[in-house]
């Protein structure tokens, strides 16, 4: 039996009680919409990397996440000043966004959890430190901004998290979560094809099997509702691409276990449905950046 079905659970942004939803590891929130999975993380157990082809996925992902990499740090620097500020990228990753932040002036640190992934971060010479946050931060260490990209998501316990966040965060530092959205256009269509029998698609991006699933899907208003209970105000909300067709189908194809046919008929669609997304339909990323209560830090922009 899932583990959320034995009891009642409260949703993590509003109190209201989850439903079951689409699959018996997948659950709702009827009043704000908020979504959680019961998927198992994997990080650093060797069968699950068997699952992924690291250099596909890398050219995949690089082309767009650099481009939105440096329209996040354009949002960042109407509230913060670049030089001299200590930003924090939990879940670097390979690194791209802790050097796109360098290169703006900040004083950087990534955190990555995944041994094999932050090796290759290192190797580049990036400043990325091994481990969970805030595990392997020293007592000592705070921040002017706290970033998650893409990573948020993946972390259970997300009030805990964000307790985490506020006691690493300088008074009037900056929280920014970057991260994919219950409503954006190719989620929902997951969802309705789930409803009709064709389940892989929802499967995929809830990243099941994955070294890292999903946890949660939120959208911005319900992340507003859970940070101001953490004395978070928001300062800021946009959205970014979710879609480049450059290296698009290394980006789908890049799991290697699992529906082999699958990723040329998931690369089919979202080909086919990107005109709708230039042309405004709901994005699947979602930023939204938080100030902490109580004063401005000194590199903040006034």
């Amino acid at each position: 039996m899932n583990a959320l079905s034995s009891a009642a659970v409260p949703c993590v942004c509003c109190g209201q009680a989850l439903c079951a939803g689409l699959e018996e590891w997948h659950w709702v929130c009827p009043l704000c919409g908020y979504e959680a999975a019961q998927l198992a993380p994997a990080i650093n157990e060797a069968r699950s990397h068997e699952k992924v082809d690291e250099a596909q996925r890398d050219t995949g992902l690089k082309a767009l996440r650099e481009a939105n990499f440096h329209q996040l740090l354009d949002r960042m620097a109407r509230h913060i000043t670049p030089a001299g500020a200590r930003l924090l990228d939990v879940g670097a990753a390979h690194g791209w966004f802790v050097k796109a932040a360098a290169d703006r002036g900040f004083t950087v640190l990534g955190l990555e959890p995944d041994h094999a992934v932050c090796e290759q971060a290192q190797r580049s010479g990036v400043p990325v430190r091994e481990g969970f946050f805030p595990d392997v931060l020293a007592a000592h260490e705070q921040f002017d901004a706290i970033v998650f990209n893409d990573v948020f998501e993946h972390i259970p316990h997300s009030d805990a998290l964000l307790a985490q966040c506020i006691a690493r965060l300088a008074p009037g530092g900056l929280l920014v979560l970057n991260l994919p959205s219950s409503r954006g256009v190719f989620y929902r269509a997951s969802k309705l094809l789930h409803r009709f029998g064709a389940g892989a698609f929802f499967d995929r991006l809830w990243q099941k099997g994955m070294p890292s699933p999903h946890l949660h899907y939120f959208h911005a208003r319900n992340l507003t509702q859970l940070s101001a209970r953490h004395g978070l105000t928001l300062i800021d909300s946009a959205h970014l691409a979710s879609v480049h067709l450059d290296g698009l189908y290394a980006r789908i194809a890049y799991v290697k276990s699992g529906l082999r046919w699958l990723a040329p008929l998931i690369w089919l669609a979202i080909v086919a449905a990107y005109p709708l997304v230039r042309w405004g339909a709901p994005s699947d990323i979602d930023v939204v950046i938080f100030r902490r209560n109580g004063g401005q830090a000194a590199s903040l922009a006034h």
